[in-house]
C-alpha cells in the first residue's frame, strides 16, 4: 500500500502569520496534533506541533539556564529559545521545511522515516503542494479497514493462493519476498521486488491464473544487494608456460 491510499486529504492548514492562540484553539477544536503551515501560494513552509506548545512563557515553562550553561550552549540558542517561547505567530514556533513523503511513498518506507526522524506523521506532496498528512491514527485505520473489508479466506481462494504461488515460481518470481493473499478471488501481491520486469511478471503471473477476478499491486522495487563472491583477488587460472625442465626425457 501507499501513502495516498490511507493518507487523510482533508488537512487543515495555517498560514505562517497565524496567531499561536489561534493555532492552539483549531487545534483543540478538532482534536488533532499537528497544523501545515502553508503560504498563500498553498506550499508547505512548516509544521506546527503540541509539542511546540510545550515551552511558552505564558504558562511557565520556558526554558531557563544558569549563566555559565548559557554560555555553554550559545548566544544562538538562547535566542532560539527565546524566540519560540515567548514568538507570537506560528511562524516562530514552527518547524520549517518539515520532513514529507510523496504519494507514491510505500507504507514501510514512511514507517522507516517516521522512526529515523522520530516523528508521528509526515505532510504528503505532490511536488511542493500540500494533498495530505499521514500518521499513527491512519495506520490504525487502514488496518480496521483491511478486517472489515476482507472476508476470511474459502477453500477455492486457498487453491488460487496456491496457484499463484506456482505462477510466480515459473515467472522467476521470489515466493520468498512477496506476499499473496486471496480474498474473495481477489489476489493482493505484497512484498519487495528486484526491479519493474519482476513487479511486472509477478502482477502477469497472478492475472493468469484462472479464476483470480481481479490483482492488486502493492509491491515495491528494491536495490539489489552487490553479488558476494567470496573477496579476495582474483587469481589467474592460465596454464604457466612449459620450460625445458618440464620436458619428458
Amino acid at each position: 500500500m501507499r501513502a495516498h491510499q490511507i493518507m487523510s486529504r482533508s488537512v487543515i492548514t495555517v498560514t505562517p502569520g497565524t496567531p499561536i492562540v489561534e493555532a492552539a484553539k483549531v487545534m483543540l477544536r478538532n482534536h488533532i496534533g499537528a497544523l501545515p503551515v502553508v503560504d498563500t501560494g498553498g506550499k508547505l513552509v512548516g509544521i506546527v506541533t503540541d509539542g511546540d506548545f510545550i515551552r511558552r512563557a505564558e504558562i511557565g515553562t520556558a526554558r531557563k539556564r544558569g549563566r555559565w550553561l548559557g554560555l555553554l550552549v550559545g548566544r544562538g540558542r538562547i535566542n532560539a529559545d527565546f524566540i519560540r517561547s515567548h514568538g507570537r505567530a506560528v511562524c516562530e514556533i514552527m518547524t520549517p521545511d518539515p520532513v514529507t513523503v510523496s504519494e507514491n511513498a510505500t507504507l514501510p518506507e514512511i514507517v522507516g522515516l517516521m522512526e529515523r526522524k522520530h516523528v508521528k506523521r509526515l505532510p504528503v506532496v505532490s511536488g511542493d503542494r500540500l494533498v495530505g498528512i499521514v500518521s499513527y491514527r491512519d495506520f490504525v485505520q487502514a488496518i480496521t479497514d483491511l478486517a472489515t473489508e476482507l472476508p476470511g479466506p474459502t477453500p477455492s481462494d486457498d487453491i488460487l493462493r496456491g496457484r499463484i504461488l506456482d505462477a510466480l515460481d515459473r515467472a522467476a518470481c521470489s515466493i520468498r519476498r512477496v506476499n499473496v493473499v486471496v480474498r474473495d478471488s481477489i489476489a493482493s501481491l505484497n512484498g519487495a521486488v528486484r526491479d519493474a520486469k519482476e513487479r511486472q511478471a509477478a502482477v502477469v503471473a497472478a492475472k493468469s491464473v484462472a479464476g483470480i477476478k481481479d490483482v492488486r499491486d502493492y509491491m515495491w522495487v528494491y536495490p539489489p544487494p552487490e553479488e558476494d563472491f567470496g573477496g579476495g583477488d582474483l587469481v589467474s587460472l592460465q596454464e604457466e608456460p612449459s620450460t625445458d625442465d618440464d620436458q619428458p626425457l
